[in-house]
Order: structure tokens, then sequence, then C-alpha cells
């Protein structure tokens, strides 16, 4: 099998295609929850602490004298936060549907492997 054609194989993988596309999701709800911090969450829940230390954004909580930026660190935190909760929700809720879902009980396929060795068995016995 030529180079090119196992690449082409483990590609077009079902599980590869499903990463890919979970990974280009998630990307697109990072975006939607650092929206949700900085435009939404920051402003109606932060603005009024933020203006008693006389900072406009989280960006500016920084510890004097250094680079140490906390109000980023604050910002991840609170965008971490988001995502595990929302993520925490969409997980309970597939697990709802699972136990919902009705059990099918396997039909008998015939019998077992033990009473076909025991025919086989009574039937040579029969032919000696």
């Amino acid at each position: 099998m030529g180079f090119l054609q196992e690449f082409k194989e483990f590609a077009m993988k079902g599980s590869v295609v499903d990463l890919a596309v979970g990974v280009v999701i998630g990307g697109a709800f990072g975006k939607i929850v650092t929206s949700l911090v900085e435009d939404i969450i920051t402003p109606a829940l932060l603005d009024p602490a933020l203006k008693a230390i006389n900072a406009e954004d989280l960006s500016q909580l920084v510890v004097p004298g250094t680079a140490i930026k906390y109000g980023n660190f604050l910002s991840a935190g609170i965008s971490f936060v988001i995502v595990a909760f929302a993520l925490f929700l969409v997980i309970k809720a597939i697990n709802k549907l699972k136990k919902n879902t009705p059990v099918v009980e396997e039909a008998s396929a015939g019998p077992s492997q033990e009473e076909l060795l025991a025919e086989i068995r009574d039937l040579l016995k029969k032919q000696n």
C-alpha cells in the first residue's frame, strides 16, 4: 500500500473527521465565551468593582511595579468556569438522553455453544 493511499485512509476515518469538526466548533465556542466574558459579564458584574479601583478593564489590573497582569488571569478563569459549566450541561443532557433510550434486549440467536456441543456429542455416540 502506498504512502499516499495509507494517509488518505487515515485522514478519512470517521474519528479523524469528527475530531476536526470538534476542534473547529470548539474554536468558535471559545470566541463566544470570550465575548460573553469581555462584553457582557465584565461590564455587567465587574464594572462597579473596576470603577472602585480606578480601572476600566481587567487587563489594567496589574501588580504595581511588575508585568504581572492578574486581570487577564481573572478573565481567563471566568472563561474557564463558563466553558466548564457549559460542557457540564451538554454532557448532562446527553446522559439524560441515553438513560431515556429504551434498551432493546437481544433476541436469542439459537442454542448456546454448550448446547451445540452436547448435541454433537450425542450424535457422535449414536453413530458409534
